[in-house]
């Protein structure tokens, strides 16, 4: 580390977050006898706690988000350049670099046209429900109002966009929910016996029809419409099977349904391409990012959306009601859309596109060689840089392994110095994925470090 701390500065900081800090996601009763720890220092894929402790850090921030590695000057240099000219101003108005970002994320998502800034992926999700509300008002009378989402999808933390959450673990104690919000069933391959009904061929047409199902059930014309996320992420690593998306957009299509797709962690590169629905080639009406847009450097979310979404906010100017009456208060932050411009200009100049399919296929045959190894690994899945590994109990019944064997695979994982992820409080019973999503700039050796620490922890763990 080159940090400006001394030991003595690290103490204090340990105590002050003992005493103050409330975690994300975090038990604190064992923070009463332990020390919390505290990340000081980052550097391309590795980072250092206070106590000096090296890690390599193959979940990009612990949350999808590092995209393009730690301590780039590049794009901190460029946000201190940029608030010393203008920091803020409310959304009600342009921006410099909020017009430069927009036009540069436009020309990477035909079909799509406008930007509306915020903060979070959870705000971001809220701007495209309330936008299918009011359209529904504005066209429907109201009736089109009903949002689909998927379960094991997730889709953020505010009460609306949990009512919109498929992992019932995140959801319980925080009901009652936002109505309108219906939920269809997921489309993980893997786990299709859980289905009644469920085909051995044609499972991805299969699992899309069963949304068609819903609509029916609940009415043509009482769906607006449907939330996905293009790999789900956090309910289990789940890439659709052959023939899903193309069938969903028809189905969206044919009932005249907008089509949402939720890029909070797929957004900007992770799977390889700069979109995960790019892989599928469906052309949503709207898309919503986060994470990865600047890589952590700068907190920034888009709702990007076609022009005819955005043509039924203006039809008439002297209605005073006719416009999306909405806003994001640090949307109007200037560094966000600067860091963003840097973000995507070393992802294009250092080809982190191309080394994300590379390296993700290398880490998928090398997490396959673990299966091979150890009967644990029920199925390996994921794309470029985004993948998990399933553990059960037993490979021919499925049974989930048990979560606690999990985490100690996850902990063990760290006691070695590397970090990785699992499905966290999202799933009843079925919290049995490990999840790995290492910075776009990871190389051979970085993914030999990874699989050869979850190697020793499953030997370790599992014996």
């Amino acid at each position: 580390m080159d940090g400006n701390f001394n030991e003595n500065d690290l103490s204090r900081i340990v105590e002050a977050d003992r005493a103050h800090i409330w975690h994300h996601l975090s038990q604190h009763k064992p923070y009463e006898t332990t020390d919390p720890r505290i990340i000081v220092e980052g550097r391309g894929m590795k980072v250092w706690d206070q106590k000096g402790k090296e890690h390599l850090d193959a979940v990009s921030g612990g949350v999808w988000t590092v995209n393009v590695g730690y301590g780039r000057e590049r794009i901190a240099n460029a946000v201190r350049d940029q608030l010393i000219k203008l920091n803020y101003f409310a959304g009600s108005a342009g921006s410099i670099p909020g017009s430069m970002f927009a036009e540069k994320l436009i020309s990477k998502m035909p079909g799509l046209s406008r930007v509306y800034y915020c903060n979070s992926g959870s705000e971001a999700n809220e701007k495209a429900f309330k936008m299918v509300r009011q359209i529904a008002h504005k066209r429907y009378g109201g009736e089109k109002h009903k949002v689909l989402y998927r379960d094991r999808d997730y889709h953020g933390t505010t009460i609306t966009a949990l009512s919109a959450g498929g992992q019932d673990e995140r959801n319980a104690q925080y009901g009652p929910f936002t109505p309108g919000f219906v939920r269809v069933p997921h489309c993980l391959e893997y786990r299709a016996f859980e289905q009644d009904g469920a085909p051995q061929e044609n499972y991805g047409v299969w699992a899309a029809d069963q949304i068609e199902k819903v609509i029916l059930a609940e009415g043509p014309d009482t769906v607006g419409g449907l939330c996905l996320e293009p790999v789900t992420a956090g309910g289990g690593v789940i890439v659709p099977p052959d023939g899903y998306w193309q069938r969903v957009q028809e189905i969206c299509r044919k009932y005249d349904i907008l089509l949402h797709i939720d890029e909070v962690v797929c957004g900007v590169g992770r799977t390889g391409k700069w979109f995960g629905y790019q892989h599928y080639g469906v052309e949503p009406d709207m898309v919503t990012m986060a994470k990865g847009v600047a890589s952590g450097y700068a907190a920034i979310a888009c709702l990007v959306t076609n022009e005819k979404v955005f043509d039924l906010f203006k039809t008439d100017a002297s209605d005073p009601m006719d416009y999306f009456r909405d806003i994001s208060t640090f949307g109007g932050c200037t560094a966000g859309p600067t860091a963003g411009l840097e973000n995507m200009a070393i992802i294009e100049d250092e080809d982190l596109l191309g080394n994300t399919e590379r390296m993700g296929a290398y880490m998928l045959d090398q997490l396959n060689a673990l299966a091979d190894k150890h009967a644990v690994i029920g199925q390996v899945r994921g794309k470029g840089l985004f993948l998990g590994a399933e553990l059960v109990e037993d490979r021919e019944s499925r049974k989930p392994m048990v979560e606690k064997q999990v985490q100690a695979v996850v902990a063990d994982c760290m006691q070695q110095g590397v970090i990785i992820g699992m499905t966290n409080r999202s799933l009843p019973g079925k919290n049995n994925t490990l999840c790995f999503s290492p910075a776009l700039i990871a190389k051979n050796d970085d993914i030999d470090h990874i699989c050869h620490a979850v190697d020793e922890a499953l030997t370790r763990v599992f014996g």
